[in-house]
């Protein structure tokens, strides 16, 4: 899968000498959803506002459909829908209205049977005579990927597109941005929820203090990373851990009602085995035995973590 947009070396130093970015070196796939993870001052709204041409960059190189950003700026600005975080949208124009005008901005002829097939893909051609303003907060979101779709991009970044929606919007929106992948448009997503780069994305990006600590395929990515952890409860409380368990390394819950052991799933030896022996051995009995895969979310903060240390 060819890269659709590619950035070599980029960074960004604000008056006052904050570096923003820290020569990032980054390929976004063809047709691919990427999700850009990282807490609160990362750097992952700096990184989409300058491929969108919003912020200038201080040094390094981006190309969108193999064309420079800043020689050729127009070109690729065309090929680039944004959805901001903030919902900006004139409350007394309709949808269509609205939508409309984003299509004009970028020059491009009337195209109505286009348009509404945006807005049936977003569940909003019921709406599309509605002022902006009749609209639930759910429902505004999708008019500005409607917006950002108006002009036919090829890529579009999402920056944090369910932030204060409920759950039930938010799987909604996950549908849509699927639909709109199988439609061609490569996916840039920035996101706080985990589980919606779990649910989504082909591939994580993670970015902490300006530089990207990895790329990787989801799936490859949780299981490289990913580690099982197994819960035994206990038929009766036990104030500490024997000394024959401690070479296990786990960890006694407040009640004394259970231990947790975390193993390693590529090892060829997971030590499960000897551990439930060396238990009877110590004299506790078991009431129950459950297992949990690392999620995603594990995975992040160990990574943001180590990152700060």
């Amino acid at each position: 899968m060819t890269a659709i947009v590619s950035i070599k070396d980029l960074r960004k130093t604000y008056l006052g000498g904050f570096e923003a970015l820290k020569g990032v070196n980054l390929e976004i796939k063809n047709g691919e959803i990427l999700a850009l993870l990282g807490p609160n001052g990362a750097g992952k709204t700096t990184l989409i506002s300058i491929i969108c041409g919003i912020a200038n960059l201080t040094s390094g190189k981006i190309t969108v459909g193999g064309m420079d950003i800043e020689k050729e700026y127009r070109k690729t600005r065309e090929m680039i829908g944004l959805v901001p975080q903030e919902i900006t949208l004139e409350p007394f124009e309709t949808v269509i209205n609205s939508i409309r005008f984003s299509r004009g901005l970028f020059g491009k002829a009337k195209n109505e049977a286009y348009l509404d097939e945006v807005l049936k893909t977003l569940s909003l051609f019921d709406k599309k005579n509605e002022r902006v303003i009749t609209l639930s907060g759910g429902m505004k979101r999708r008019v500005l990927i409607a917006k950002a779709l108006a002009h036919e991009p090829r890529v579009l970044f999402l920056d944090e597109p369910t932030a204060g929606v409920d759950v039930e919007l938010r799987k909604d929106m996950w549908n849509t941005v699927n639909k709109l992948k199988e439609q061609g448009v490569t996916i840039i997503l920035t996101t706080h929820y985990i589980e919606e780069a779990e649910a989504i994305a082909d591939r994580i990006g993670v970015i902490n203090g300006g530089e990207i600590l990895l790329v990787e395929d989801k799936v490859a990515l949780m299981a490289r990373m990913g580690k099982k952890k197994i819960r035994i409860d206990l038929t009766s409380p036990t104030k500490t851990i024997p000394s024959k368990l401690k070479s296990y390394s786990l960890d006694l819950a407040k009640d004394g009602m259970a231990l947790t052991y975390t193993y390693d799933t590529k090892l060829e030896r997971t030590g499960i085995t000897s551990l439930l022996n060396d238990l009877q051995a110590a004299g506790l009995q078991m009431r129950d035995v459950q297992t949990q895969q690392s999620s995603l979310e594990d995975i992040f903060v160990g990574l943001v973590q180590e990152n700060t240390k």
